[in-house]
């Protein structure tokens, strides 16, 4: 159909397809930002004309319900934390740059996108730290993250490949895609994503350390609810978190020993 012909019911029916709109409410909502964005394209260009019938505030919110009303909490898959050192053993037999960001992701317990954005001027070897600017973060604040030895090494292996100044390039010097990371779990037949390792390492904060939970929070670049609590402690933190970064890293390597086998004896003989 042209494009001129396209209107509300068009766009609803495709949205609410199969149920997308209550069952997939993350796809539905790009599907409809993009139906909007390739519409508004069409106005601009004068191949139609009129209102754009994806758009939202006060056109589709009065047809189809908000989607915190119907989206169901996913979380992410986590690797159980007692026998992740034989899963960081494994990891690390994998080539490829993905295999060394995740390998990067994990130490720093950051997002997938951070990693996968960070550059080289964001990384300070001498003071063992990244800092990633505020506009890379979800909270919009500067992050600054302890690097540990494993993770300098792991950096001062990698080759610096000319033409960008990335970290972990992809194959046409490009930033990895979000694919990338969790391509190298499937090979290796992981049951988590790699966004569930965050949750791996606050598990293993919360049952196998007793650093305070704001220590591990802001490790995890989650933002601390109190203002004043958070300017409070803003200049401590830090060297905690260093010490909290390396006993990870220590535990990273750590290989679970396997259960002793017991062999049964027959009483009688």
């Amino acid at each position: 159909m042209l494009v001129r012909d396209v209107d509300t019911a068009h766009v609803v029916k495709i949205l609410t397809r199969d149920d997308l709109w209550t069952t997939k409410t993350e796809t539905a909502s790009r599907v409809r930002g993009r139906i909007e964005r390739v519409l508004g394209w069409a106005t601009t260009s004068g191949y139609r004309s009129g209102d754009n019938p994806a758009r939202w505030r006060g056109h589709l919110d009065n047809l189809l319900p908000k989607q915190s009303a119907v989206a169901t909490v996913e979380h992410h898959a986590a690797y159980p934390w007692r026998t992740f050192g034989t899963f960081m053993v494994d990891l690390r037999k994998q080539q490829g740059t993905g295999a060394r960001a995740l390998e990067f992701a994990i130490l720093t317990a950051a997002r997938s996108g951070e990693v996968r954005g960070a550059t080289w001027s964001e990384i300070d070897l001498d003071q063992a730290t990244w800092t990633i600017p505020a506009g890379r973060m979800k909270a919009k604040a500067e992050h600054v993250v302890p690097l540990s030895k494993p993770a300098l090494a792991l950096l001062r292996a990698l080759p610096r490949m000319a033409g960008t100044d990335l970290v972990f390039p992809g194959s046409t010097l490009a930033p990895l895609s979000d694919m990338t990371l969790a391509a190298v779990m499937r090979r290796m037949k992981a049951d988590a994503t790699p966004h569930g390792f965050r949750s791996t390492f606050r598990d293993w904060c919360s049952e196998a350390t007793n650093y305070p939970r704001e220590v591990a929070e802001k490790s995890l670049a989650h933002t601390i609810p109190s203002a004043v609590e958070a300017a409070y402690r803003r200049g401590s933190l830090l060297d905690k978190r260093r010490r909290l970064m390396a006993e990870w890293a220590t535990y990273c390597s750590r290989v679970p020993a396997a259960p002793a086998a017991v062999t049964a004896i027959n009483a009688a003989a």
